[in-house]
């Protein structure tokens, strides 16, 4: 933006420079070894203090000005002006003549007019009032600066990002380093993850660090810790898990034989509370069989294969007297086909998508289109009811602009939110939302193509979906909303819960965060 300004007249000469464009800097840092790449922060108490960005050190140009970035003073103008006015380089158009520095401004404005005219022409006035659009939006960035207003800064420096203005957007994220902290405000610590996503998308390592993470997950107990702290104190995965198992409950309440196939089943969790209420079902509970669906990064993260899933499962069941078995299916669900799935005659047959469709490629990414793909192919084996819960947030085909813009909304609700539980000083805050919720945000704003697999729909387009692939809405029970209510008493009272649609959307105040819904 910066870049592309002309210099208009004003009623006070005003002498400027580009601010200082620094080349962007490393704040973090990672490094591989015999044991993956080792991760670690400076300091949490350090204003700008993230994942690991890729240097861009020598990609952009820097230009010089007065130390603290403002403007130059008059007296450094005038200097300047003086050093051009005895600089043998002055050899081309009309010598720099004392005359033209003046203390009298009406003199000096009408010189500098007839300057304009003589290189511009009559009709500088068009060009003038062309730009002041321009003008008037560089005004507002510099204002948002000055005033510390993060969450605008960080627009305007997306907006920058997106227009490919590079002075502009080094700049700004120059000020943001100043304004970031992993240990601050809520916007303080998401705006540090942000920004992570800004700089490597201009260095093209966004997808680098979300593999980095990915594959530089803590050892089981830990991560098993960090996503129990976030289960703990916000309610988003229990709402998710407790709204999918009423629906399966229900569905299944006078069958003998369950096949229940979830597909990425991470740590087999939400199975413990539905294992428990089949137990006490009156008459004894039905035989179920778990399909558990799951891909080698998340068995790195587990600590082992699906077996670990298997004997933790398992042992349960036995507890409850509960007959179980387990089927494993060690892949991706894109590589999912219908014989991995094992239907068997005589089973009733329930389907888990929690917090994994959206990481299916759809029609926008690959003409396979496995997101549409594997829907039809769960159609096709009659399921008695197939769940959905997802994150509300339309990331998935969206420009990288708006893109940005509905991250930053929806992970701002989502950080206020755990700041009302979690208290700053928690030793394992900056952990939890590191593993849990940054490198997300890192894939959604750095990542294109293939590499970004962090693709939310809101709940209209996943109807779509479901009934293009031929299903049809199964309701939600009146009891399981209910005791999603109670579960909700135990929290802040800005947690809200509507059902509106055929779906039940849990939100931060005015922001619809997760959606559950149900099909046949």
């Amino acid at each position: 933006m910066a870049s592309r300004l002309f210099p208009q007249v004003k009623e006070e000469v005003e002498p400027c420079s580009f601010p200082q464009f620094p080349a962007i800097d490393r704040s973090f840092c990672y490094s591989d070894s015999s044991h993956g790449s080792h991760f670690s922060f400076k300091n949490s108490h350090e204003p700008y203090c993230t994942l690991e960005s890729s240097s861009a050190r020598g990609s952009y140009t820097v230009y010089n000005s007065s130390s603290n970035g403002s403007p130059m003073s008059q007296q450094e103008s005038q200097s300047n002006m003086s050093d051009l006015h005895h600089s043998p380089d002055n050899t081309y158009g009309s010598p720099i003549s004392g005359s033209c520095i003046t203390d009298d401004v009406g003199d000096l404005k009408g010189k500098l007019r007839e300057l304009e005219t003589v290189m511009l022409g009559p009709d500088c006035d068009i060009i003038n009032s062309t730009i002041s659009p321009e003008m008037d939006s560089w005004r507002l960035v510099t204002d948002a600066v000055s005033r510390q207003d993060l969450k605008q800064v960080l627009v305007s420096c997306a907006k920058a990002v997106s227009d490919n203005d590079l002075l502009t957007a080094q700049w700004l994220m120059d000020e943001l380093r100043r304004m970031v902290s992993v240990s601050g405000e809520p916007i303080q610590r998401l705006g540090a993850y942000m920004l992570e996503g800004l700089v490597a998308r201009l260095a093209s390592s966004g997808s680098s660090i979300y593999k980095a993470l990915r594959c530089k997950e803590p050892a089981s107990a830990e991560l098993l810790s960090y996503m129990h702290i976030l289960y703990e104190v916000c309610p988003y995965f229990k709402f998710g898990y407790m709204s999918a198992n009423g629906a399966i409950a229900e569905a299944m309440k006078d069958e003998d034989r369950v096949h229940i196939i979830d597909v990425q089943i991470g740590q087999g969790s939400q199975w413990i509370t539905l294992i428990q209420a089949f137990a006490a079902r009156p008459g004894g509970p039905p035989h179920i069989r778990i399909t558990g669906i799951d891909d080698s990064t998340s068995a790195y993260a587990r600590g082992g294969g699906l077996n670990i899933v298997a004997k933790r499962l398992s042992k349960l069941a036995a507890l409850f007297k509960v007959p179980f078995e387990f089927n494993a299916a060690a892949m991706s669900g894109c590589e999912v086909q219908q014989e991995h799935l094992q239907a068997r005659p005589g089973e009733a047959l329930a389907v888990n998508f929690a917090f994994m469709l959206h990481h299916m490629p759809d029609e926008s990414v690959s003409t396979e289109n496995h997101r549409d793909r594997l829907l039809r192919l769960v159609k096709s084996l009659s399921p008695k009811v197939v769940t959905l819960v997802e994150q509300e947030s339309n990331t998935n085909t969206a420009p990288f602009f708006p893109r940005f813009r509905e991250t930053l909304n929806y992970y701002t609700a989502m950080f206020e939110s755990i700041d009302v539980t979690l208290p700053r000083e928690h030793k394992e805050r900056i952990n939890v939302e590191q593993h849990c919720l940054a490198r997300d945000v890192v894939n959604i704003i750095a990542c294109e193509g293939p590499e970004r697999v962090e693709r939310h729909e809101l709940m209209g387009k996943w109807r779509s979906r479901f009934r293009m692939a031929g299903f049809t809405p199964y309701p939600l029970s009146s009891l399981v909303n209910a005791t999603i209510k109670t579960l909700l008493e135990n929290y802040c009272d800005r947690y809200r819960l509507e059902e509106r649609d055929g779906g039940l959307f849990l939100g931060w105040m005015n922001r619809d965060l997760v959606a559950s819904c149900a099909w046949k």
